[in-house]
């Protein structure tokens, strides 16, 4: 498995998004001149994002992004398939491949099973609020609180 650029920014603009969105929606221009992340990139990734229901948009001139639920609910997991598909490390693992016809004989499909269900594990043990805790750790000029 290799999450595409599409991933790993589409995830840093979500704590952004996160951290920035709480009082207002916040516009794809400002996230893209934070992150330095091209603004028509973002357009796609954002489209993905909306499509997969993690954010919404307000049109307008006080519009932009904001999240669609709250940080502590949104998994890594989620953002990450939402942005890339399945995220199976290899093919013959993935939901929507057909049975592999060596599933009974494969020396090495024990393996790939558990290398891909400790990526999920932990994909799915961190939150969306885990990042932006960490992000806050990192940088203590970043608006809100670690208590918020």
């Amino acid at each position: 498995m290799k999450i595409s650029t599409k991933g790993r920014y589409g995830l840093r603009a979500m704590v952004d998004l996160a951290i920035y969105s709480q009082n207002k929606p916040v516009s794809l221009n400002t996230i893209a001149h934070r992150q330095e992340i091209s603004e028509l990139y973002l357009e796609q990734i954002f489209a993905l994002l909306r499509k997969g229901d993690l954010v919404k948009s307000k049109r307008g001139v006080n519009g932009g992004y904001y999240l669609n639920k709250e940080p502590q609910v949104i998994q890594v997991k989620e953002i990450l398939e939402c942005l890339e598909g399945d995220i199976s490390v290899v093919p013959c693992l993935q939901e929507a491949n057909e049975e592999c016809p060596r599933n009974q004989v494969c020396p090495t499909r024990i393996l790939w099973r558990r290398i891909n269900n400790a990526v999920a594990r932990t994909l799915d043990s961190y939150t969306l609020e885990d990042l932006i805790i960490e992000a806050k750790y990192r940088d203590d000029s970043l608006p809100g609180d670690l208590t918020d």
